[in-house]
Parts: structure tokens; sequence; C-alpha cells
């Protein structure tokens, strides 16, 4: 058995347009009824229920406004499309920010009006008409089988943004909230936070959820094919062309644009993707008809657009398009409490890739891991602990902590420490003074210098001990290993990474295992 024809209420003080938008939605198969003005609809609303409503924004008595608040208000489930007049490009932001599904410019188009609502009504119980659905004689069984699908696809994308700091968890709240609409987003971050994780978990926990995720990296498109790969391009409209293509707007037609690292698109093609956005169509490159195209935008980026407005290197108008909702991704080091939840997942992704088991993460290696600045983010997290696990003996994850003087008492040995280990394995041998750090107290008066580049010092004090071990013990890198208390595999680790060349040919009994 069919479930009913979803109902929507029209208000707009215009006869005649109220009953053409009537007409359309009549024909679409909905149930539909109109208003005039503010008290009108407000009268609609309080006999009955609808699945969407579909208002002016300025009305005899009042605005469109003031219905969405009431429906915000009332917690109600009706879906709000507001209709503008052209180029009021702030009333329609300012309805998206307000909790609006989606807007229409007037004159509407009747083809975009049409898509808009059968959009509207994706998820709010009502079921679109017949020629909406995508397939036919859809029960109402398969209706909730598809629902309960797309629930547990949402909570899988959710549960990839591992943490439950409260940075994390508003992160999450704030993604389930504004992933019901089709205001544009922008997700800010640095590089590797996991921004391309929220735009996932955004259009996994949207009514798109069954439509494409196409994800664009605008920075990796060179410059004179931006228009063709955004907007499609005919056969013969550029040399290579030699048959029709779609673009990225038409392959995420019924889903999500991710557009990633936004901030790097010329001001040129700013001007274009503003249009598009704009006007929901796209002129292919070499064609003199627009296509209608239906996407949800969401950005990225780690800039600060802001900024950029300010300094003439990015659109205003864009800027304000594309940042109606705003999502910022705080930095690993505002949330190191959800450092072994990252890490715990992280693992059992290099598990699942590597097909091996992984070393127990203890509290010595995510106390290691802790003291790490972490300025790449996750993805530095992630590569840290790729190193970590190829670098481990034994059942336990092994970590090095970071060289400096902030970090003396995590597990991984100081120059001076190895310095300390050879001297004691070579029988009293002292290590040159022009190798080891110096130790004296910074005094009122002293003149110690201080290296211009801790790291670069350390790394160099590191070097030189290893290369004397090394000859101490014939470059045999077993030996050498067991002389500074180091495992094989992380004396070839600091090998191959301090730019150390061993002789093959006089290392004969180093352990090839």
């Amino acid at each position: 058995m069919n479930a009913p024809a979803a109902s929507i209420l029209v208000v707009d003080d215009e006869p005649d347009l109220r009953t053409l938008y009537e007409l359309t939605l009549l024909r679409e198969g909905y149930r539909v009824e109109t208003a005039s003005n503010v008290q009108e609809a407000r009268e609609q609303l309080k006999a009955q229920r609808f699945d969407a409503v579909i208002t002016d924004m300025r009305l005899p008595d009042g605005f469109g406004m003031e219905l969405l608040q009431d429906l915000r208000d009332q917690q109600r489930r009706e879906r709000c499309v507001v209709m503008t007049a052209y180029g009021s490009a702030e009333n329609a932001v300012e309805a998206l920010r307000a909790g609006a599904f989606d807007y229409l410019t007037k004159p509407v188009d009747l083809k975009q009006f049409r898509s808009v609502v059968a959009s509207a009504i994706q998820g709010t119980g009502g079921v679109p008409p017949p020629r909406a659905a995508r397939s036919n004689g859809s029960s109402r069984s398969a209706n909730a089988a598809a629902a309960a699908s797309e629930f547990g696809s949402a909570n899988v994308a959710l549960d990839r943004l591992v943490g439950e700091s409260d940075a994390i968890r508003n992160v999450k709240q704030r993604v389930a909230k504004v992933s019901r609409g089709m205001a544009p987003v922008l997700i800010h971050g640095e590089s590797g936070t996991g921004k391309e994780l929220v735009a996932q978990a955004l259009h996994a926990s949207s009514q798109r959820a069954d439509g494409p995720l196409v994800a664009v990296n605008c920075g990796a498109i060179p410059e004179n094919l931006l228009e063709a790969e955004f907007f499609g391009a005919r056969k013969g409209s550029y040399t290579g062309a030699s048959q029709d293509r779609d673009g990225y707007f038409q392959a995420a037609r019924g889903g999500t644009l991710f557009l990633d690292e936004i901030g790097d698109l010329p001001l040129a093609m700013q001007s274009k993707l503003l249009r598009a956005i704009q006007e929901r169509s796209v002129r292919p490159l070499g064609s003199t008809q627009e296509e209608t195209v239906d996407v949800r935008i969401v950005s990225a980026t780690h800039r600060d657009l802001a900024a950029d407005v300010q300094a003439g290197r990015f659109r205003q108008d864009l800027y304000y398009r594309l940042n109606v909702i705003e999502i910022v991704i705080p930095p690993l080091r505002e949330r190191r409490e959800d450092l072994p939840a990252l890490c715990a997942a992280l693992l059992t992704r290099i598990a699942n890739e590597s097909g091996m088991p992984v070393p127990q993460l203890t509290d010595r290696a995510l106390n290691a891991i802790a003291a790490h600045p972490l300025t790449g983010n996750v993805r530095e997290l992630e590569n840290l602990l790729h190193r970590a696990v190829a670098l481990s003996d034994g059942d336990e994850l092994q970590v090095d902590a970071p060289s400096g003087a902030a970090e003396v008492q995590m597990a991984r040995p100081t120059p001076s420490a190895l310095a300390t280990a050879a001297e004691g394995s070579a029988g009293g041998t002292s290590v040159p003074s022009d190798a080891a750090p110096t130790q004296q107290p910074l005094a009122s008066g002293c003149t110690v210098p201080l290296p211009s580049d801790l790291q670069a010092w350390l790394d160099q004090q590191e070097r030189e001990i290893l290369i004397r071990a090394l000859k101490e013990s014939g470059f045999n890198r077993t030996a050498t290993a067991a002389r500074l208390g180091i495992s094989l595999r992380q004396i070839r680790y600091r090998i191959a990474r301090l730019n150390i060349a061993v002789p093959n040919d006089q290392d004969p009994h180093d352990d090839q295992g």
C-alpha cells in the first residue's frame, strides 16, 4: 500500500503566482493548500501538519521569515523553502542561516521549483510522487529499509570523526544539525584535521545520501582547465575535446559537491563559480545552452578567507555565499584528550591495511606521542603511527619522542644518553668533545651559545655518535644497536634518516632479518 501524497503549503500574495505554483505541484501529485499572507498561513499551520512550506519573503502583513521562525520555535517537521526577489542575495543567505531548507529566486524557474520541492519532501515522512521516485511501486517497507540504510550510513560517517572531547562533540552536533538543509557549508580547519571526513559526514547525514559525493581539490587543477572541469565541455570546444563531457557540477547532480581548498581558486574562476551557485545552472564550455544542476555546495579551506577578502584575493560575494554555515574543526593540539581513541582507531586501520597484528599501545607510547607537537594534526599522527609500527620490535608499540630540551624525559634516548651508552659499551672510551652537547647551566652573565636550529643541532650530534659507534663495531649494525641500547630496526631507521653511509662489504655479520 502506497503512502499518502506529501502535503505542501504555498504562501504568496500574488493570486496568479499562487495559482501557478499550486497547479504545478498538483500535477506532480502533491496535496496543496494556499495562503495569501502570514495570518492565513499561521491558521493553516495551526489546523494541520504539512511536509513542506513554500513562502514568499515579502507578504502584505509581514515576512516569510516570521513563518520560518514559527516553525523553528514550535520544533515542527515542515521544511521551509523561501522565495526571494532576483538579486536579493542577502535575503537568501539570511533565510538559510535562520534554518530554511532552501531558497528560490523570483521569477521562479518551474523546473528548478519542482526539483527543490522534491528535495525538501525527501526524508520528512512524506513520499515523493511516482515520477520523482527512484523506482516504481515503492512500498512502505522499502522506504523504511532505505531510511534505515541511510541512518546507518550517517552513523558510520559520524563515527569516523573520532573523539569525545567537547570540541569534536560540537563538530558532530553541528554536522547532524546542518545536514538536513541545503545551505552551503564552509569547513575551516588546519591541514590534516579531517575536513574531508566532515564533508563525508555531512553528505551521509543528509537526505542526499543516496546521491553522489564529488570531491574536488581546487588547488590541483590547472587554471586553463578549470572551467571545463567544473562545468563540462562540448566536443570541439578546445583542443583535445573529442567528445562531450560532464563537469563536476553535472557529476554531482542530486548529491553534494565538495570544493576542497576553495581559497586556491583564481579570481576569474571565483566569479563563474558564484554565478553557478546563484543560478543553479552551468553552461558547458562550447555550449550556448545552460543546464540546471541540483547540487549542495560544501567547501573547505585552511586559509583565513575573511583576510583574503580584505586583501582582494577572494571575492566578498562568493565568501558570503559559501559561508552561510561555518564548521570549524579544532587542531589536534586543542583536543589531546582524543589521542587514545584516535590512536586506537588509526592502529586498527593500519592493521587492516597491512594484514598484520599491531603492537600494543601502551601508556609509555601514548606519552611519547603526546610529546610531539603534531602540527600536521591527524595526518601527522597517522604517519607517526605507521612509522612506529614499522620500527617496533616485540609486542609493544615503540614510539620515538621528539628531540629537544622539552622532551628529555620521554622514551627516546637523548644524544647525551646515546653518548653514555656508547662510552660504557666501548670500555670507557670517551666521545670527542665536539660531539657532546654543552651541559653548562645558563647562569647570570653566561655567554653559552644557543643553536639557531635545535633539531638540526641534535640530529648532527646523534649522527656523529652513530658514525663513531658504527666504526668501532666494524659497521656491524646489529652490534652497534646492542651497544647503544636500541633495536636493529631502530638503528636502520636512524641510519637512513641521518643519511649515514654504511659500506656493505664491511658488514658481513649484519643480521638481515
